[in-house]
């Protein structure tokens, strides 16, 4: 293993909220800091209130190279990241989040088509954010949700790849997906969205039957589950995930994480090496 891979760790503060540290390269990704009992917008007059508290408040952050933001929903990118976070910081993320947020004042918010990639070079390292595609709710209700992206982080240095990482997005499974592994193959970490979040009886993220499924179509060398109980919306719990994983022989490769907890983004080879 190399040192720049021993060093990529993701922190789990709360909901998608998670600060990945990928070899000299420290990323925000979906910024949450509202408490228990606060609540966050979700549009249309919708909101939700929060049942758990974060890691960390946002003044407890490290220096930031970036954020990384799937879409722009309350519990995702709050008013406490809205005031708190400096403007200069470079957030990816789509186009429609872009343009919202540099009327906030994130003059270097970077708006990210399917498919379209950013890139960061620091000493001899290049980290490499790749939009991949999302779809928040099903059918024609997908249109009245904000635009949603995963993305694919790559790690490089001196020009061989270090670690490649998913992180879903608040996606439901469907079949565009199966692109994502034929255009990325040996993904060494999938951080995956889950919940089960249902509005008027309607799933808009994935439950634990359709988490599983998609960690048997990309095949992570581990998979770390996030987004799961923080909101009164979340209905599927981390249980059913598990219990679904467990169904399909995937459990050896699921890794929960705590609130506060970090750990290692262990690469392709060794986290999964029957592959």
């Amino acid at each position: 293993m190399s040192d720049a891979t021993a060093t990529s760790t993701v922190t789990f503060v709360g909901t998608a909220t998670t600060i990945l540290r990928l070899g000299p390269f420290t990323l925000l990704t979906d910024p949450n800091f509202l408490h228990f009992g606060q609540r966050a917008y979700l549009g249309y007059g919708l909101w939700t209130k929060r049942r758990t508290d974060p890691a960390i408040g946002i003044t407890q952050l490290p220096p930031l190279d970036g954020v990384v933001l799937s879409h722009l929903h309350g519990d995702h990118f709050d008013r406490v990241a809205r005031h708190g976070l400096m403007r200069s910081l470079p957030i990816v993320t789509t186009p429609a989040a872009q343009r919202k947020l540099r009327k906030w004042g994130f003059g270097a918010a970077i708006d990210l088509r399917t498919w379209r990639r950013h890139e960061m070079s620091r000493d001899g390292h290049t980290l490499r954010i790749t939009a991949l595609p999302g779809r928040h709710g099903p059918g024609l209700l997908d249109y009245l949700l904000p635009e949603v992206m995963g993305s694919m982080i790559d790690l490089e240095r001196d020009g061989a790849r270090q670690l490649r990482l998913y992180v879903t997005g608040d996606t439901l499974n469907r079949p565009m997906l199966a692109e994502i592994p034929e255009r990325f193959p040996e993904i060494d970490a999938m951080l995956i969205h889950l919940g089960g979040t249902r509005i008027a009886g309607i799933l808009l993220t994935m439950d634990g039957r359709q988490g599983a499924d998609l960690v048997d179509l990309i095949r992570p060398g581990v998979t770390v589950p996030i987004h799961y109980d923080d909101y009164r919306a979340f209905r599927s719990p981390l249980s059913h995930f598990l219990d679904a994983a467990r169904q399909r022989g995937l459990l050896p490769g699921i890794r929960p994480i705590l609130r506060g907890e970090t750990i290692a983004l262990s690469p392709h080879a060794s986290s999964n090496p029957g592959r």
